[in-house]
Order: C-alpha cells, then structure tokens, then sequence
C-alpha cells in the first residue's frame, strides 16, 4: 500500500469507544457491497477509471497541442475542475513557481477563484504569444469558467492573435450542446470528453486529471495504478476492517455521533499535500452537507499552523476529530550550521529534520490531550501515492455519506445559489 493509516489514538479515554466504532464499521459492509455491484455492471463510472486506458491517448495529444512552444500553461476551472490538478502540480513543486522555469518547462497557473485583479493579472503578465490556456468544465457552462475564458480569448484577439486562437486553448467538457463545446467548435479548438457519469468533485482521475498530468510530466498510468490498489481489496471482497477507506469513513461518523465533533481537521505536514487537503475539502463537505447532517473539513498545514490553530485545538472546544498526513521529512532540505549556544539544537540539522520532529510532537501533543487523531502516513510521495489518497478518500466519502444516508454526488444548495447569482447579474446595470 502506498500509504498507512493508523486510527488507534481515536481510541481511549474521553476518545470513541472501540465498539462504537466496530457497530459503525458493521454498518459499512452493505456499501462496500454496493460498489462491488457497481464496478461489475458499470454503473458507478469512477470506479471503473483506475483499469481505463483507453482514454489517455486523446489527453496525451491534448497536452502535446499545449505545450508546444509553450511558456506559461493556465488552467482555468474551478472547484473539481482545478484542485485535482493543483493537487498534482505541487507534487513536482509547479503549484507555486519562484523563479523562471528551466528551458523547456513553462510556468503553471491555477487562477481558479474568480477575482477580477487576479485574472487581470494573468492576462497582462505572461507573454500572450506563447501562453496557453486548457478550460475545463464539466457541464460547459460554469459562469466562472465561461467567463475566464471568454476574457482569454479577447485579450488574445485584441492582441492581434485571433487566427491563431486554435493553438493556444484546449477544452475538456461533456459531449453535448454545451457553451464551451460551442466556443471550442467555433475557433476549432481541441476538446477531450469528460465522461458524462463522473460528477466533477470525483473527477481527478478522468481527463480532468490527467491531462493536466501528462503536462507536468506526471505519469498517468501510475496515478491509477495507485488508485487502483485501494480500489483492489473492495473488489476483492475483503472484510470492512481490512478497507482504510470504511475504517475512516466509521471513525469519522463516529465521532460526529458519539462524541460530538462535527468538525474534521485535516493537517498535511509539507507544502506538497496543502493543495490535496483542499481538494479534500471541496469533496467531503459538497458530497455530505446535506439535510442538516455531514462535518465540517478544516483545512490546516504543518508546521506553519502550530502558531495560529493548535492553541484552539488543544485549549478550545473537545469538537473535532483530527487526521494527520505525515511524510518521510527527516534528512531533506538544506542544512544548518550555527555556533550560538541557544540554536545548538540546530547545528547540523536539516529544514526536514525540524519538520519531521514537529509532525511527530503535533500528533504526541493531541494524543495526550486526550484528541481523537488519526494518522496517514505516505513514505514517499508520487504519482502511485497520490493517486492512492485520491481514491482513498473518494470511497471514504461515499461510503460516509452511505452511514449519513445522503447523497454523495449532488449539490442542491450550491445549484440554487447559481440560480440567483445568474439573475442578479442579468438584472445589474450596465
């Protein structure tokens, strides 16, 4: 396995009860029942993505065609459309780039919040001759996405380059009468189907994911290989107590329903799992806030969130149940040297040495505090990791909204808060 979980320190004192979480854990067996069902016939499609194979030539020519004489790659999507990718990009240090890239590797650029300062921006930075722009909406009509590229294509006419609009956007959207199918078919722009039974917050592992993938230099294959070794032991018809994804799912319900905590505290320690925690984010409280029920994820990061969250997390309300997501730290980084007698124990060290004795000391510290705390651990890091934390935490949602009894794959609040939003603009004076 790609990754370990641990959730005895859920356990314990003031913590869940170990046959609480075992009548949970019982409850899991139907679903996990359910999704072997599904895989068979087909009838829940992100399951049957780690074996698919057949698609990734379509988003293999997609990432050629964008990253031809390319300088600066900007995905414009938002939601699942984007935090997926983002997710990717940091696991080879492109989420953030802080110097110019080395010859042949553009800069990568995820404005997936519509702000207008920030889209300015992104239009008047990059050279416009040899940026790119990949689209991706699920339902090809998303108001952000629609307007961010709408704006795109503008500039690049405005700046004389309308002819050549073909070779600087790519689209990924359902087939059908979608808007962005109709502004790719337009300026003949290359589009890869997202496939229609994939709802966009489990979409990673579609084209979605991997086209941005195979830009940065990802393996997709290895992506759903990983996924599919979580996937393996559902299939397999394995016990729910041998399935991390139902012992989290029941642990986590538990938690909610035993002991109060509605509150779920996701702390990657590294800056590389900060944006998958995010991605985490959009999933679990979309797929489960519904009807008065589901828990709230906060996203938190080590080490930085030792100074401004762990004080309310040891000191404050007992209403939150904790997952940690350590990495192999200790000897990476660069290396200190200081003779002051108060940094002696610095002397010698690396950045990661400190990291990895804070990520041990955080989890020590809310285990003694009495916190239920699980643990993630991923030895090493890469396409094969983080695919298996993809859909780790996919089948841990599902199965959480099975124990929940919602629906994980719709959004009905959210669809009616377009609803207006749509109406305001239409009235809003010019």
């Amino acid at each position: 396995m790609q990754y370990t979980q641990n959730i005895s320190e859920c356990f314990g004192a003031g913590r869940l009860g170990k046959p609480d979480h075992a009548a949970m854990l019982a409850k899991t067996a139907s679903v996990l029942a359910r999704l072997r069902a599904q895989h068979a016939d087909g009838s829940l499609a992100l399951l049957r993505l780690p074996e698919a194979r057949d698609d990734l030539a379509a988003c293999e020519g997609l990432a050629a065609h964008l990253m031809k004489d390319t300088s600066d790659l900007v995905l414009l999507g938002t939601g699942g459309s984007s935090l997926g990718a983002q997710a990717l990009a940091q696991i080879v240090d492109k989420f953030r780039p802080i110097a110019a890239p080395r010859a042949g590797s553009p800069r990568f650029h995820f404005p997936d919040n519509l702000d207008p300062f920030a889209m300015e921006a992104i239009l008047n930075g990059p050279d416009l001759r040899t940026t790119r722009f990949l689209v991706i909406s699920k339902s090809g009509n998303t108001a952000e996405t629609m307007s961010q590229a709408l704006t795109a294509v503008g500039k690049i006419e405005a700046a004389g380059g309308g002819k050549y609009l073909k070779q600087h956007f790519g689209v990924i959207t359902e087939p059908g009468g979608r808007a962005l199918r109709r502004l790719a078919e337009r300026y003949d722009i290359p589009v890869v189907d997202h496939p229609a039974k994939v709802g966009g917050r489990y979409s990673v592992l579609s084209s979605t994911g991997m086209a941005p993938a195979i830009c940065l230099g990802l393996d997709p294959v290895a992506l759903r290989e990983g996924a599919a070794e979580v996937l393996a032991p559902i299939l397999a018809g394995a016990k729910p107590e041998e399935i991390p994804a139902a012992e989290g799912a029941a642990v986590s319900i538990a938690c909610q329903q035993r002991l109060r905590a509605g509150i779920q505290v996701f702390m990657p320690y590294g800056d590389r799992l900060e944006r998958f925690v995010m991605w985490h984010r959009q999933l679990w409280a979309e797929s489960l806030g519904k009807g008065g029920k589901g828990t709230t994820p906060m996203a938190a990061l080590g080490p930085v969130d030792q100074h401004s969250q762990l004080q309310l997390y040891l000191d404050g309300p007992r209403d939150k149940l904790f997952t940690v997501l350590t990495q192999e730290l200790a000897g990476r980084g660069p290396r200190m040297h200081s003779e002051d007698p108060e940094l002696a124990y610095l002397d010698g060290r690396t950045i990661g040495d400190l990291a990895a004795a804070e990520q041990r000391a955080t989890i020590a510290t809310l285990v003694a505090n009495g916190l239920p705390t699980r643990t993630l651990h991923v030895p090493h890091l890469d396409e094969r990791a983080l695919g298996a934390l993809f859909m780790h935490f996919m089948l841990e949602t599902i199965i959480a909204a099975e124990l929940l009894a919602v629906d994980p794959f719709d959004q009905p609040a959210v669809e009616a808060g377009k609803i207006l939003a749509r109406e305001y603009l239409e009235n809003m004076k010019t």
